[in-house]
């Protein structure tokens, strides 16, 4: 996704690489694992300053996946590195692990919690980041996990905290359980997952519609959906419906099939990571719901919601509906307007607006 606002690598990246270049020296083949790589400059400038292989990598978006796999493609270091899920594959042994630091605390904490429990005793963790995404509160959750936290000196409006003498952890924390009274059920969330295992008030309002919802619907797609809440309570209320969940976060889609299960409607509720729903079959939805996000990981960008709505527009059927919430500042109206097809407002508050389109014949001709 190109923007002007968005890079590929950021003097975050450097000061990381630049801050473990010596421990990186010292490292063998298959000591190191880097964490949270946004498009591969860190797992890259790894292969290529340091000449090393066998690293290991955890992205939790599947955009970071593509976008490390073709910058590794164009650079000839595809053999380099293999991709992993947070677990003891990804850190068992680990002696170096360089880490983007995520913006949610309680990822903070899930990512400390794996380090501890499965890297090298000799462990050291170089997590770094802009300033402006930086609290004190991250050093604190490093801490619970972690004998040494240390701060180094910033550099380019950005920061790198060197970790070391993981601490016996015991049993994970993650994920969490919390009972949501608006879809009488639990919701579980994996550390990353956005708003944790809590209702965030843009769903919540796209709830209060959903009896509205195109009734006769069979096909339903959670778009963008998080830990599931919207998918599980559409399943939950019609049960002759059908939901596929999807989302590019990997700790998102792992919440969303936990809740599902939880609730008991696995049966009827898939989810899948996916890029706005890109495998999906072209018109095979007849309700698409959709609360998008307006950042690019810690960018302000509507590009990930545009890609939203020009494949709903793609998936759904003819009179099929789209009902998505927004922030009223962001005007999507028009957008989906062109992107799906004749759009109403159905509720406004005084920060979000609930908009219904409706993909006619003339918009599947076009």
């Amino acid at each position: 996704m190109e923007a002007p606002n968005l890079y590929a690598v950021d003097a975050a990246d450097r000061l990381i690489l630049d801050t473990a270049a010596d421990t990186l020296a010292g490292a063998g083949s298959g000591e190191v694992a880097v964490i949270g790589d946004a498009y591969g400059a860190l797992t890259l400038g790894v292969a290529a300053q340091h000449g090393l292989a066998g690293i290991r990598v955890h992205q939790d978006l599947i955009t970071g996946e593509a976008a490390l796999a073709a910058n590794a493609k164009t650079l000839g270091l595809t053999d380099r590195y293999t991709a992993h899920e947070l677990d003891a594959d990804l850190l068992g042994g680990a002696r170096v692990v360089l880490m983007r630091l995520p913006r949610m605390l309680s990822g903070v904490g899930e990512i400390a919690e794996a380090i501890a429990r499965h890297a090298a005793d000799d462990v050291v963790v170089f997590a770094g980041g802009r300033d402006k995404y930086l609290t004190p509160a991250m050093n604190e959750v490093l801490a619970e996990s972690f004998g040494c936290v240390r701060a180094g000196r910033g550099r380019q409006k950005s920061r790198v905290l060197m970790v070391s003498e993981p601490l016996p952890v015991g049993e994970s924390r993650f994920p969490v359980r919390e009972h949501v009274i608006e879809i009488d059920g639990d919701v579980v969330a994996f550390g990353a997952a956005f708003s944790g295992s809590r209702l965030d008030i843009g769903t919540r309002f796209l709830l209060e519609h959903m009896d509205r919802m195109k009734p006769s619907a069979r096909d339903a797609v959670d778009l963008g959906c998080g830990t599931g809440i919207l998918a599980v309570a559409l399943a939950k209320s019609r049960p002759h419906i059908r939901v596929v969940g999807t989302d590019q976060s990997a700790a998102a889609v792992a919440s969303a099939r936990a809740t599902a299960a939880a609730n008991g409607v696995a049966d009827r509720v898939t989810v899948v990571r996916d890029d706005a729903m890109s495998s999906a079959a072209d018109n095979s939805a007849d309700l698409v719901l959709c609360n998008p996000p307006f950042h690019v990981g810690a960018a302000v960008h509507t590009g990930s919601a545009i890609k939203m709505f020009v494949e709903t527009g793609r998936v759904l059927r003819p009179g099929g509906e789209l009902w998505t919430v927004y922030n009223s500042h962001l005007n999507y109206r028009g957008v989906v307007e062109r992107m799906v097809g004749h759009t109403d407002v159905i509720g406004r508050n005084q920060k979000f607006t609930v908009t219904r389109s409706v993909r006619g014949l003339r918009d599947v001709q076009r």
